[in-house]
């Protein structure tokens, strides 16, 4: 059975929505950015959503006084395009909602953890009720009308293409007509000083497969798609996901292996399940996060399967930082996009390749480039790495 890809929708520091997001991409605009969401001692460049909480709660039409997790009303705002854009009823049992998040509601959690130590009896209990990565999923149901399956995915950076491979098995093997798929993560205390203990976070704009990289700046933002089948569908679709691939590799805790055998596994195997050979692959959206080794080993892994035909390529975590389980959701959504209207899009900061690999990323946003297969990658903690494929529906 086929998954098309009907409904797109995406927040991000670029800009709410497709358009917008497509737009600063096109003029080179990036989200990076001071803190200003929260007070801290690190001084280092983060891509923020320029809205509020309460200017997101007014937009999606929520009571001021009701308490929500920044992540669950970004992940509202993008999923609420995706649905829209597919035309799709959420009160259908045949619906479903895999959402997937590595922050879940920790940004109120750390308010309430704040009351809390001064005062044993102090703090609002409601602070915490949204902590738990499926709390979120359940407000974005709830907000849907989504009553079929839900449920919340979380492997860390490869979370949302984890939550779309789930998506497209469950619509193949007939459990589900449509599943709204995608990831949300807002930024809090918690993961910019546990990144920061992992000592990669760039204290300078990010440098994606530069030789000069050292390190990631982190961003927050949601993407969502809607997969459907073909009877299933109110409207021409953007692509078909053909082929994905996940793969465990338990190299280490927090790194890749250095010679690329998770990432290359990943999409090789991706490539296998749709039947193209790695040369039928037209671009690739690399996870390319701008530390060391994941720059290195992602880009052994794409010499490997790609040989001396290496695809054009690119990072676009220089725009819009690395934002942890939404990461995929928001690519994937700038892959299909890439596919449908033959773009590639720019690798900011790049000037010098990485010593030994001399691989070379897009530098330019270009239109109109003959597009047939696009692979998405995302790579996480614990060797959890996926790759996705979307293909043109004309192929």
């Amino acid at each position: 059975m086929k998954i098309y890809v009907t409904g797109l929708g995406v927040i991000t520091s670029i800009g709410q929505g497709v358009s917008e997001n497509l737009r600063s991409l096109e003029t080179l605009q990036h989200g990076m950015g001071s803190v200003t969401l929260f007070p801290t001692e690190l001084h280092v460049p983060v891509s923020e959503v320029k809205l509020t909480d309460g200017e997101l709660k007014r937009q999606l039409g929520l009571p001021p006084e009701r308490t929500y997790t920044r992540t669950a009303l970004l992940g509202l705002v993008a999923a609420q395009e995706a649905v829209t854009d597919a035309q799709v009823d959420c009160s259908s049992p045949r619906v479903g909602l895999i959402s997937s998040t590595s922050v879940g509601g920790m940004n109120r959690s750390e308010e309430f953890y704040k009351a809390f130590r001064s005062n044993s009896q102090g703090g609002r209990l409601r602070e915490v009720v949204g902590h738990d990565c499926g709390a979120s999923t359940e407000c974005m149901a709830a907000y849907l009308g989504i009553k079929g399956f839900t449920t919340t995915v979380s492997t860390a950076c490869s979370s949302g293409a984890n939550a779309l491979i789930l998506g497209a098995r469950l619509i193949k093997h007939g459990c589900l007509d449509t599943v709204i798929v995608g990831g949300t993560d807002a930024l809090c205390r918690f993961t910019m000083n546990g990144f920061n203990s992992l000592m990669i976070l760039d204290k300078a704009h990010c440098r994606p497969f530069d030789e000069s990289r050292s390190g990631l700046n982190l961003g927050e933002g949601a993407g969502y798609l809607v997969l459907q089948s073909e009877h299933a569908m109110k409207r021409t679709p953007y692509a078909e996901l053909t082929g994905y691939a996940n793969i465990n590799e338990a190299y280490h805790q927090t790194g890749s292996s250095p010679e690329g055998d998770g990432p290359y596994m990943a999409m090789s195997q991706a490539l296998a399940s749709a039947g193209i050979s790695p040369s039928a692959v037209d671009y690739i959206n690399v996870h390319g996060t701008g530390t060391p080794n994941n720059d290195a080993s992602e880009g052994k892994a794409i010499q490997r399967l790609f040989a001396d035909s290496v695809p054009a390529f690119s990072s676009v975590k220089a725009f819009i930082g690395h934002t942890l389980g939404a990461s995929e959701g928001i690519e994937a959504v700038y892959s299909v996009v890439a596919l449908q209207q033959g773009l590639r899009l720019p690798n900011l900061n790049f000037q010098t390749p990485i010593a030994g690999l001399g691989l070379a990323p897009e530098t330019l946003f270009r239109r109109g480039v003959p597009t047939n297969h696009v692979l998405s990658n995302s790579f996480g903690f614990g060797g959890s790495n996926s790759s996705l494929l979307f293909s043109s529906i004309n192929v």
